[in-house]
């Protein structure tokens, strides 16, 4: 029985396969290694990324929490201070267990709905622009018609309105 031995060509083809494997590691080690510099140089630039919409929800409802139980109300007084912090501390904590679990459940909701809320921001930007734009184009206009106009019985001093 003799082993048989691999041609030539296939040997050289094998090393070539495991040179481009090699290769594409170093590459892709490479890509790995400046992405997290640049990721390491924007932190120390820019501070930390923010966090999603319901990681920053859960930081507002603990500063709000947190404002909540150190204020002291002037309007109930010294006798009434120990037993009303009780109650505001109780309900900060019935609202945190409230507000908990849906963030849990449901951290995309709060992606989707700051992105629903940058959409209307946007919307409405574009409206008042062009609001705005009809409003200066309509008052340059007036100024031209009321050159251009020798007495054709318009006697008010009203403006049309455009209902668009």
């Amino acid at each position: 029985m003799s082993e048989e031995l691999p041609p030539a060509g296939a040997a050289r083809e094998q090393a070539a396969d495991e040179v481009r494997a090699a290769d594409a590691d170093a590459w892709a080690t490479a890509c790995a290694e400046d992405l997290e510099a640049e990721q390491v140089r924007r932190r120390a630039r820019y501070g930390p990324p923010p966090g999603s919409a319901a990681e920053e929800l859960r930081k507002l409802v603990d500063a709000v929490a947190d404002k909540l139980s150190g204020a002291r109300s002037p309007l109930l007084g010294a006798v009434a201070g120990p037993a009303a912090q009780q109650v505001v501390r109780q309900v900060v904590e019935q609202a945190r267990a409230a507000v908990e679990p849906v963030i849990e459940r449901n951290p995309d909701v709060f992606d989707h709905l700051a992105a629903a809320g940058n959409e209307l921001l946007a919307a409405y930007r574009s409206a008042v622009q062009a609001q705005e734009r009809r409003w200066t184009t309509r008052e340059r206009d007036a100024r031209d018609i009321g050159e251009r106009r020798d007495g054709d019985g318009d006697t008010g001093p009203g403006e049309r309105i455009d209902l668009d």
